[in-house]
């Protein structure tokens, strides 16, 4: 709303909310002049050019679909869908009607540095990549007392973990699509306040990319004093890694093959191989966060559900 409200050429006319009561207090907070107990009379004014979607991903599909065939922009937030076949129709939606805008909000992770990062890839910083782990653990969900957030009710969330989707577009950015994931998932606390939680909260994922990539994935909710979330990029030449927590990137590189292995990490030994890689030149444009780019997302986060219920490995991409 701050953002929103710096454009000159944008009003934000109308607020509409899970009860009225809520909307209320955000319109009195950021001078909205009209609150609304629902979003679907929301769709039929014809002042209004944009339908703003934060409710949780239980909602993306319907209001999307139902604000395009009303005419309007749609920005919605992250996590797309409830699960793939919804975000199909929200795409179907969106193709039909390449007049107007369709925007998903983009993941906030690497966005400051990913295009350095893609470029030091793509100029052989490590050299040819054998393979990589990405560490991605929190302790939001580490209170066993805690109710259950509405992010581990099946009910508003469907098929979304954590931040399975988040990471699984930031590497299909850099990295490509993977080929095949093989994937277990666990419900620490099962019970919360007499609520049967479903949506895990900690994943393990194994796979396999383009031209031999391995790549190890985990995720937790759970992680009791957690590291920083990273992902770590091992090449022939060198490794790069990717600090999401503090947005830093650090690499090191082997000298000879007779070098001695490396004994420093990111940060530790002024004197080890590591580096702390700047990037130079002007800013980078702001990402594309068109609905048509992030048909990947819903189709990860459907195969890692596949492969951890079902027991096996899942070949991508899905029929």
């Amino acid at each position: 709303m701050p953002g929103l409200r710096a454009l000159p050429n944008v009003q934000v006319v109308a607020v509409c909310n899970s009860c009225v009561e809520s909307a209320q207090k955000f319109a009195k907070e950021f001078d909205v002049p009209e609150v609304m107990d629902d979003w679907a009379e929301m769709l039929d004014r014809p002042d209004l050019d944009i339908i703003w979607i934060g409710t949780p991903p239980v909602l993306h599909a319907p209001i999307t679909i139902s604000a395009l065939e009303a005419g309007k922009h749609v920005f919605c937030q992250a996590r797309m869908a409830m699960n793939l076949r919804e975000g199909r129709e929200m795409l179907v939606a969106a193709q039909a009607r390449p007049n107007l805008v369709t925007m998903l909000c983009p993941p906030p992770h690497g966005m400051k540095g990913g295009k350095f990062f893609q470029k030091l890839l793509r100029d052989g910083y490590a050299g040819e990549l054998w393979h990589f782990r990405l560490m991605a653990a929190r302790d939001g969900f580490s209170d066993p007392l805690a109710p259950a957030h509405w992010r581990q009710r099946t009910e508003l969330s469907g098929h979304n973990v954590l931040t399975v989707g988040i990471y699984a577009e930031v590497l299909q950015s850099w990295l490509g699509s993977p080929r095949r994931l093989h994937a277990q998932m666990k419900v620490s606390v099962p019970k919360r306040e007499g609520y049967i939680v479903h949506v895990p909260d900690v994943v393990h994922v194994i796979g396999q990319w383009a031209n031999g990539l391995a790549g190890t994935l985990e995720w937790s909710g759970v992680a009791q004093f957690p590291p920083d979330e990273t992902l770590t990029i091992y090449g022939r030449d060198g490794t790069l890694v990717y600090n999401f927590t503090t947005d830093q990137i650090f690499g090191a590189r082997r000298a000879t093959r007779s070098s001695s292995p490396w004994k420093s990490r990111p940060n530790s030994s002024p004197n080890g191989p590591w580096k702390r890689l700047h990037r130079s030149g002007p800013p980078r444009r702001r990402p594309r966060a068109q609905l048509r780019d992030r048909r990947p997302v819903p189709r990860i986060h459907e195969a890692v559900n596949l492969s951890a219920r079902g027991g096996h490995a899942v070949e991508l991409p899905l029929p």
